[in-house]
């Protein structure tokens, strides 16, 4: 089953939970564009008290615990049983971290709208307005269901497999860093924009497409592969690209931010 669906598979799913997950480094926040219009029956979540646990030297969006995630994904009104359907505005940036917390936790069904909501607009459906209230969910949180990464684990595969850094290739570069103390990148990681992932409209390109996008950067069948990014968001994005490409991979949830929190590791530029 792809992790993706359409907008009018959407419009057609009965019995699903649906997640808002808006949401843009620096803002606006993103409960603000919800209350302004959203799809009917969607329910806010905050991907930074939601989706990861407070920053520090795990990183600026590090893994929240089992415990509270199963809280938050149960307030969100989050069962096993019930397809869980996230979105965001359009390329699926923020929305992806929703799906692979979800399903690193142990959840079953998790789709991502494809396009967000700008596809949900452009294909004339209704939206809603105000706040959403969820029917309180039963999701039991078991970790594992995602592979992981830590930092030396991310630099062993940047050495033995393929570690892909989606950042933009200039942060990867070091020409600029906007966020984190240090610039450059992980020793032997690979430059993978995720906006390569996605077409103007922000939709995911084609498998094959992608496949070969991935391919071209190492990723061939029997090499290990990984992504890290910022702090975990947009590489999450990565690993969602891969698996609609059918290629396997691992996150390192900590990504820059946790890397460069000890300034004994390494790091490279160019």
């Amino acid at each position: 089953m792809s992790p993706l669906i359409t907008p009018s598979e959407l419009s057609a799913l009965t019995g699903a939970t649906i997640l808002d997950v808006r949401w843009k480094l620096g803002g606006p926040p993103g409960a603000d564009l919800f209350r302004e219009g959203h799809i009917p029956g969607a329910v806010f979540c905050d991907l930074d008290a939601d989706l990861a646990a407070p920053p520090g030297e795990a990183g600026r969006h590090p893994l929240p615990s089992a415990d509270d995630f199963q809280e938050a994904a149960r307030r969100l009104g989050v069962s096993g049983s019930r397809t869980v359907v996230v979105y965001d505005e359009a390329d699926s940036t923020a929305a992806a971290r929703a799906w692979w917390t979800l399903r690193h936790f142990g959840h079953p069904d998790v789709r991502v709208l494809d396009g967000g909501l700008r596809a949900w607009v452009s294909e004339g459906l209704p939206l809603a307005e105000g706040d959403q209230e969820a029917v309180q969910g039963d999701f039991v949180a078991r970790p594992g269901g995602m592979p992981v990464l830590d930092a030396d684990q991310a630099v062993e595969l940047a050495g033995d497999g393929v570690l892909l850094d989606a950042r933009a290739a200039e942060r990867y570069r070091g020409e600029v860093e906007p966020i984190d103390p240090v610039a450059g990148h992980v020793p032997g990681a690979v430059s993978a924009p995720t906006g390569e992932n996605v077409d103007p409209s922000g939709r995911f390109h084609l498998p094959d497409f992608l496949r070969e996008r991935f391919n071209t950067l190492g990723a061939v069948p029997g090499v290990r592969v990984g992504a890290y990014c910022g702090s975990g968001v947009t590489a999450a994005h990565e690993v969602l690209a891969l698996e609609v490409a059918g290629i396997p991979a691992a996150l390192y949830v900590g990504s820059w931010s946790n890397w460069v929190a000890d300034p004994s590791r390494p790091v490279a530029t160019g």
